[in-house]
């Protein structure tokens, strides 16, 4: 495991000659119920990953948290990257997540928990990162390759890089913390039960129960949560995750 901030740029070029996972973790600031910090979206992902990088070698870069409302108007809104190729210079700014790529990673995920219950469909927030990286890619291919870039002699192999797992629009890819089929049985809520268990689970002493409150309708399962159901729903997220990040 290494944390970007903490990289010298020798270890920057061997995380890219191996390919290792780059995860960009992304949450929102939003309120959470009396009991539960308001980063909670962004704490579950970065909770989940700080045992990941205990079992792998992985690079993590600095999350990006911003307030629901401004995720919503376009893909300007999503975190990008700026760097400097191979060096590793990096400044946090707004509107393009092809900056890693820049620096020469290939295997960027960007892991996320907001509103991802409908993610196969597309929420504001996930939507606006997955067109950004979309996006950003084809502009980096563009600028790196040339305009027509893909129908060009040297692309005739194209498809059998696809094949091969080097289709350059799988650098950057996009997961939900949480998906239906790896979360059989455990809900999907805001500061609900789910949500105030996996905090349990991960952050225990983010969690005040004393202070829940049945005034919202979507915290008033909170009441059930418990130790041994977060960490049911934490480790069906590690395992997601651990096949995602293969």
């Amino acid at each position: 495991m290494l944390r970007y901030e903490m990289m010298l740029p020798h270890q920057i070029r061997t995380a890219i000659e191996k390919r290792w996972p780059v995860i960009l973790p992304l949450g929102v600031l939003e309120y959470h119920g009396e009991h539960l910090p308001v980063g909670m979206d962004t704490l579950a992902v970065t909770g989940i990953l700080e045992i990941l990088e205990k079992e792998k070698d992985l690079v993590i870069l600095p999350h990006s948290t911003t307030a629901p409302r401004a995720m919503r108007s376009s893909r300007r809104k999503a975190m990008g990257i700026a760097a400097g190729r191979r060096r590793g210079s990096l400044a946090l700014r707004q509107g393009d997540v092809s900056r890693p790529a820049r620096i020469g990673f290939r295997n960027i995920h960007l892991v996320i928990h907001h509103q991802t219950e409908n993610f196969i469909a597309g929420m504001p927030t996930d939507l606006a990162f997955r067109f950004a990286a979309r996006q950003a890619i084809f502009a980096f291919l563009e600028k790196d390759r040339g305009e027509g870039w893909w129908g060009s002699n040297e692309m005739a192999d194209y498809y059998a890089r696809q094949s091969a797992g080097e289709d350059p629009f799988n650098w950057i890819k996009t997961h939900p913390l949480m998906t239906p089929g790896a979360m059989e049985g455990y809900p999907y809520d805001h500061a609900g039960k789910g949500e105030t268990s996996l905090m349990m689970a991960l952050f225990p002493d983010a969690v005040d129960l004393s202070r829940l409150s049945d005034e919202k309708w979507y915290v008033r399962s909170a009441k059930d949560a418990s130790l041994e159901f977060g960490a049911r729903g934490r480790d069906r997220i590690l395992a997601h995750l651990r096949v995602a990040l293969r």
